[in-house]
């Protein structure tokens, strides 16, 4: 019987042998990778990298009692991914700022990107404007900006540009909760203003009119004079009586006291019920005085009461409205997140990319690779029972 051919198990040692016979063709191959990559690096156009770096501004005390109670208690493992919330977001809102369409887009418009890309249509030249762009945080909290380009000058103005306009943009559009509340405070407060003008005037025009100035004061005067007239009239009706049972009405005395009675009379009936005097001989009526009628005392001080009640109403809201957005301008300044820029960035001395050792280390690899198995097809070809 003939025994059965068993298939040839080849080892690690007869693979070196075959490189090492074949060692001339690897080399070649090798040499020629590495040429390639070589001349690849220096036809390839350089890439240079500017790199500017902000410092995002402190969270505030609520924020850093937040991040203390959540790190003691365990409270952000427990709560899902989509719950958690941010305890950085001054540093969240300037990042998402950085890569936000419109930022690009303004870069863009800036530095005429279309037409530098040779873009058809401008969203292309935003999308290899964010392809070169990248934003990155560094563990201390620093936010960096690093754009590359062929252009080092180009690649460090726009990295300046980005951070000139994240602190722009988060100025313009970090209207929060007390931006909010200032804005509508000061409407508010303009109009408690008017409000309170109004009042006044009305209280002014009120006691101008009727000659109420401070009441209680007023009419407590204005009784003790008028008690005073009615006695002096009862004084000198007595005395009227008394001169009649010896003189005439004819008599110039009894005629002089009648019409001094009739004076005082006249004074406490206006005092009572506010009637106008008799005009004065030259043909003027004499000037109210500051007293105010008892028949419109009731009135009176209930309307006078009712507009310094307004007047002190609209005081007080003005007063609180005041203090109030006093308070929400400190707090909107203090959330305001804005921006300071740590370095500016500087138009690098030497390229990024192409890297020379490293595509000679890709193009050795590959060459190496590539030798080895032309070696393994040539032992092949050459040597076929092996």
């Amino acid at each position: 019987m003939m025994s059965e051919s068993r298939p040839y198990d080849a080892t690690i040692p007869d693979y070196i042998r075959v490189i090492w016979r074949q060692r001339v063709l690897v080399l070649t191959v090798l040499a020629f990778a590495l040429l390639v990559a070589s001349v690849l690096t220096i036809v390839m156009p350089k890439k240079y990298e500017a790199a500017a770096s902000l410092i995002t501004p402190r969270e505030n005390a609520t924020a850093g009692l937040l991040n203390g109670l959540a790190t003691a208690s365990g409270l952000l493992q427990q709560m899902p991914p989509t719950m958690a919330p941010s305890l950085v977001p001054n540093r969240d809102l300037i990042v998402g700022v950085l890569k936000s369409r419109a930022v690009a887009q303004a870069v863009s418009e800036r530095f005429g990107l279309v037409a530098r890309f040779k873009a058809r249509y401008p969203s292309d030249a935003i999308k290899r404007l964010q392809d070169a762009t990248a934003v990155s945080i560094s563990r201390e909290g620093v936010v960096s900006v690093l754009v590359e380009d062929t252009d080092p000058k180009l690649a460090a103005d726009i990295a300046n540009f980005y951070v000139e306009e994240v602190d722009r943009r988060v100025a313009q559009y970090s209207m929060g909760e007390a931006g909010r509340q200032r804005s509508f405070l000061t409407q508010q407060l303009a109009r408690a203003k008017t409000d309170l003008e109004e009042a006044e005037q009305s209280l002014r025009r009120f006691q101008e009119q009727n000659r109420a100035i401070v009441l209680q004061e007023q009419t407590r005067g204005a009784i003790e004079a008028a008690a005073r007239l009615k006695g002096e009239i009862l004084a000198a009706q007595v005395q009227l009586q008394v001169m009649r049972n010896f003189a005439t009405d004819a008599n110039p005395e009894v005629i002089s006291l009648r019409r001094r009675i009739e004076e005082m009379n006249r004074q406490f009936t206006q005092m009572q019920y506010g009637i106008a005097g008799a005009p004065d001989p030259d043909g003027q009526r004499r000037s109210r005085e500051f007293t105010v009628p008892f028949a419109k005392v009731p009135e009176v001080g209930l309307e006078l009461a009712r507009l310094t009640r307004d007047v002190k109403i609209q005081e007080t809201l003005v007063g609180l409205l005041t203090q109030n957005m006093e308070q929400a301008r400190l707090t909107e300044a203090r959330d305001l997140p804005v921006a300071q820029v740590l370095d500016r960035a500087m138009p690098p001395d030497r390229h990024a990319r192409p890297k020379l050792s490293l595509n000679l280390m890709i193009g050795g690899t590959i060459g190496l690779g590539l030798g080895c198995l032309l070696a393994f097809v040539a032992e092949a070809r050459g040597r076929p029972s092996r």
